[in-house]
C-alpha cells in the first residue's frame, strides 16, 4: 500500500528527552530556590507523592502533564507555606521557567534534513503525550498538524489520537505509518489503530515483546529508504 502519512513521536525519536528533562528541573529548581525561599530543598518523594495522590483523585491528569506539573508545583508551594493565590501564582510562572526551559533543545544534525526531504514527499503529523511544542522549536513547517494528549484529554496507545491523524490527513489507516520510539505507546499503539509501526532504536536494544514492529530503523536516516520499499 502506498504511504500518504507519517506521524512522529518526539520525545526520545526527533531528540534524546532525559537530558532536557534534567536541564529544565535544573533551572526550576534553581528558580525556585530565588523566588519561592520558604519551599527550601523539597524531597523528590514528597513531590512523588503529591503526583500520585493528584492522579489518583482525578485520573485524565495523566494525559494532561503541563497542567499536573502545575498542581504538583502549587501544591507544594502552599505545603511550605505561601498561601493560595501566591502559590498559584509561583506555580505558574515556575512553570513557564520549566517549559521555556524544556525547549532548549538542540536537534541531531540529520532531523532537518531527514524532516525535509519527507515533507516534499509525504504528509507528516506530530503525535506526543508531551507538552514540546514544535511551533516554538521552528519546526511547525515540516508538520501540517500536530496532536498533544493534553490538548486530546486521551494519549497513546489508546487509538484516538492515532484515528484523528488519520482524520486530519485524510487519509486511511493502511496509507499512514506512526515512527516512535515507546513499544507500547508508539508501536502497539499504531498498530491497534491500523497503521503501521516503525520502531526508533538508536541504541539498537533488542525487541522484547510479543507484538512486532512493522520495521526498526537506528537512525532518521534510515526513513527515506526504508519508505520507498514500501512503495508499490
Amino acid at each position: 500500500m502506498t504511504i500518504r502519512l507519517i506521524t512522529f513521536d518526539l520525545d526520545d525519536t526527533l531528540w534524546q528527552a532525559k537530558p532536557i528533562i534534567q536541564g529544565a528541573e535544573r533551572v526550576l529548581r534553581d528558580w525556585l530556590a530565588m523566588h519561592a525561599p520558604l519551599l527550601g530543598d523539597f524531597p523528590v518523594e514528597a513531590l512523588g507523592a503529591i503526583r500520585r495522590m493528584l492522579i489518583e483523585q482525578e485520573p485524565g491528569l495523566k494525559h494532561r502533564i503541563s497542567e499536573l506539573r502545575r498542581r504538583i508545583l502549587f501544591h507544594a508551594l502552599a505545603d511550605a507555606g505561601y498561601p493560595q493565590a501566591q502559590a498559584q501564582q509561583l506555580a505558574e510562572e515556575g512553570f513557564r521557567v520549566f517549559l521555556d526551559a524544556r525547549h532548549a533543545i538542540e536537534l541531531a544534525p540529520e532531523v532537518l534534513p531527514t524532516l525535509e526531504w519527507l515533507a516534499n514527499h509525504y504528509t507528516l503529523g506530530v503525535l506526543t503525550n508531551g507538552n514540546a511544542d514544535v511551533r516554538r522549536l521552528g519546526l511547525a513547517d515540516y508538520f501540517q498538524f500536530a496532536l498533544c494528549a493534553e490538548e486530546l484529554g486521551v494519549g497513546k496507545p489508546d487509538p484516538q489520537p492515532f484515528r484523528e491523524a488519520l482524520r486530519l490527513a485524510g487519509v486511511a489507516a493502511e496509507h499512514a505509518v506512526h515512527i516512535g520510539d515507546h513499544h507500547e505507546d508508539d508501536i502497539f499503539g499504531a498498530q491497534q489503530a491500523g497503521l503501521r509501526a516503525i520502531w526508533y532504536n538508536p541504541q539498537q536494544q533488542p525487541w522484547q515483546h510479543a507484538h512486532q514492529p512493522d520495521a526498526e530503523i537506528h537512525s532518521l536516516t534510515e526513513l527515506p529508504r526504508l519508505l520507498k520499499r514500501w512503495q508499490p
